[in-house]
């Protein structure tokens, strides 16, 4: 009976430890399959798959063979549309092919575009729509405010109008507009519906009567928001008026006009080969100027040598006067006055 209860423990614990050894050296294989490859016999398990431990090192190894996408890519100038920026620098972007940069939108402050320091709130964006060599062609697509900006204009004394409204243009761009109008007080509801229905007036006429290009001048320089504020300031004064948003939906007929890519760059060129001669000039009058300076100094030391060259002949003994005469074969007879003469001559 003893006999009995001992070899079933037995068999619990090599259970038990078989199946911790399956866990350990194969995690997929479960312990029945370890009694078909012969545990249950006492006989070794016919072992034939590798370790989790070599899976890990061979993966490692694969990613060590991947090569660096990092320096598969390359910098691609930005450029702004030919109308009406004339394809100016607006930034640098990275990619391997140029494909990839093709529908990638570059966001960029007004100010740095045109140079009005009233404007460092607006946010310009440009799509980019096509890749010549290693410049990236954009479109225009839009721009929005800064949030920070109209959460200033917000407050709780004032009322807030603000609405949707879709314009096909002249030339058949379809443009989304989201106006802003802040009044001076609290206004009614019947108010700021009849504000939304003048200023929808007011885009809807200014957009079907304009191009593309022309609107977007409009927008960027506040013509239209001037617009606006005068037609809404008949119901109510207004303090502010914004377009707080515009988004390019589709685009319409593109009519480019100004300089070409290529007149672009030959004009970049002379620019920048005109900077380098002036460099070049400045570098050189420096030089001079340095060299100048170092014959002067030169001179001023050698005049200051020579004044210490000049021996005090007054200040030495007659024994060492009659010496330097000797050296120089003159007489040594003769009063002191008389030696310092001869060493003079």
């Amino acid at each position: 009976m003893q006999t009995h209860i001992y070899s079933s423990e037995h068999m619990v614990l090599n259970a038990t430890l078989y199946q911790i050894f399956s866990i350990v050296l194969i995690g997929s294989r479960s312990y029945t399959e370890f009694k078909s490859d012969g545990l249950q016999t006492g006989q070794p398990p016919k072992y034939t798959e590798s370790f989790n431990m070599a899976k890990g090192a061979s993966a490692r190894a694969a990613a060590r063979k991947q090569r660096d996408k990092w320096k598969a890519k390359r910098w691609y100038t930005i450029r702004a549309p030919r109308t009406p920026w004339s394809f100016r620098v607006i930034g640098e972007t990275l990619a391997e092919e140029p494909e990839q940069l093709i529908g990638r939108n570059y966001e960029v402050i007004q100010n740095e575009l045109d140079g009005d320091f009233s404007k460092m709130h607006v946010k310009v964006v440009f799509r980019v729509t096509d890749v010549l060599g290693n410049d990236a062609i954009t479109e225009f697509v839009g721009h929005e405010l800064l949030k920070d900006h109209v959460r200033r204009q917000v407050r709780r004394d004032r009322g807030k109008i603000d609405d949707t409204i879709d314009v096909v243009t002249e030339d058949g761009y379809y443009v989304r507009f989201k106006p802003l109008m802040i009044s001076r007080a609290r206004i009614k509801a019947s108010q700021k519906q009849q504000m939304r229905t003048l200023a929808r007036e007011v885009i809807l006429t200014t957009g079907a009567t304009s191009t593309w290009f022309s609107l977007q001048a409009s927008m960027l320089d506040g013509t239209l928001e001037t617009k606006i504020k005068d037609a809404v300031s008949k119901i109510q004064p207004v303090r502010t008026v914004v377009i707080r948003r515009t988004q390019l939906i589709q685009s319409g007929i593109l009519v480019e006009d100004g300089p070409t890519l290529d007149e672009i760059h030959a004009q970049e060129k002379e620019e920048s080969d005109a900077a380098k001669s002036t460099s070049n000039e400045l570098e050189i009058e420096d030089s001079e100027v340095s060299e100048l300076d170092n014959a002067e100094e030169s001179e001023e030391i050698n005049e200051e040598t020579n004044d210490s060259e000049v021996i005090d002949y007054s200040s030495m003994t007659v024994a060492q006067l009659k010496e330097l005469l000797k050296e120089a074969g003159k007489p040594v007879s003769g009063k002191k006055s008389d030696l310092i003469d001869r060493l003079n001559e």
